[in-house]
C-alpha cells in the first residue's frame, strides 16, 4: 500500500500548493465512510436538502440565499478498482424563494479507500473534488474539496472523521478547514441512528471568530432496503452564522 499513499500525498500537495474561500451553500450533506461501488458496479446518490430556517442574507453579492432554499443534486459513480471510485455531480440544481430553479455547476469526484473499507476495524482514505460553479453558487467559478477519511468499526459503533481542506486554488494559507463528524450506532435489520456536526472554522491561517464559524449539529436515521439505502436527518444551527434548521434526505443504489 506503500506507492498507493505515496501517490495520495502527491497530489494532495499539488492541489493545494496551487494559488479567500467563502462557503455560500452545500450540495451534500454526508460523512464518507470509506465505502466504494464494488469494481464494474454504477451507482447513483440522490441528494435533497432543504433549509426552511436559513441564513437570509447573501454570502456575497448575488448568491443564492440559504433560507427557505432547496438543493439537490445527482451524484453518479462508477467502481474503477476495490481501492477506487470515480464520481460525477451533474447537475447540480437549487430552487431559492426568490431566485427560482437554478443551475449550480457541476463536479467530478476521485475517491480512493482501503479495500473493503466496511468489514474492517480500522479503515481510511481520501477524497478529492473539483468543482466548476454557477456565479451565484460560489464566488469563485473553480474550487476543490481534499477529504481525508478516518473511522473506525467498533461493533455496533462507528466513529468517523472528515477533516475537510476547501480550496479555491489561491494558496496554503487560505486553505479553508470544514470538518464534518459521525458517530453511530447500529441495529438488527439495517437500521443505524447517528449524530453529525458539520463546521466550518474559516481559513487555515486566520481561523474565524467563534460567532462567524458555522457548525451545525444533525440527528441522523439510516435504513437499507431492497429499494436502496436511505439516510433522513435534522439539523440544528449552534452560532449566530449557521442555518437554524435544515432537512437532509440521501437515497443510493447499484444501478447494475
Amino acid at each position: 500500500m506503500r506507492p498507493f499513499l505515496l501517490r495520495l500525498a502527491l497530489i494532495v500537495l499539488a492541489m493545494i500548493a496551487a494559488p479567500s474561500f467563502v462557503l455560500a451553500q452545500t450540495d451534500e450533506i454526508q460523512v464518507y465512510d470509506g465505502g466504494l461501488a464494488a469494481k464494474g458496479k454504477f451507482n447513483l446518490t440522490w441528494h435533497h436538502n432543504f433549509t426552511p430556517s436559513g441564513l437570509a442574507a447573501p454570502a456575497f453579492p448575488g448568491a443564492l440565499v440559504a433560507d427557505k432554499s432547496f438543493n439537490g443534486v445527482t451524484e453518479w459513480a462508477y467502481g474503477v478498482t476495490n481501492w477506487f471510485e470515480g464520481g460525477l455531480y451533474l447537475p447540480l440544481y437549487s430552487i431559492g424563494k426568490d431566485q427560482g430553479a437554478e443551475i449550480d455547476g457541476a463536479k467530478l469526484r476521485a475517491l480512493f479507500a482501503v479495500p473493503n473499507a466496511d468489514d474492517r476495524r480500522f479503515f481510511y482514505g481520501v477524497n478529492f473534488e473539483f468543482s466548476l460553479n454557477a456565479e451565484h453558487w460560489d464566488e469563485n467559478r473553480f474550487t476543490s474539496e481534499v477529504r481525508p477519511i478516518i473511522g473506525w468499526h467498533l461493533h455496533p459503533v462507528d466513529i468517523i472523521f472528515n477533516p475537510i481542506l476547501d480550496t479555491s486554488y489561491d494558496g496554503v494559507k487560505n486553505l479553508d478547514f470544514a470538518p464534518a463528524t459521525r458517530i453511530a450506532y447500529n441495529f438488527p435489520r439495517m437500521w443505524a441512528v447517528a449524530l453529525e456536526e458539520y463546521d466550518d472554522f474559516g481559513p487555515l491561517h486566520d481561523l474565524l471568530p467563534r460567532t462567524d464559524q458555522s457548525h451545525q449539529l444533525y440527528g441522523v436515521v439510516d435504513h437499507t432496503t431492497k429499494y436502496g439505502d436511505f439516510e433522513f436527518g435534522m439539523g440544528f444551527g449552534l452560532t449566530d452564522a449557521s442555518d437554524k434548521f435544515t432537512l437532509k434526505l440521501i437515497w443510493s443504489r447499484d444501478l447494475n
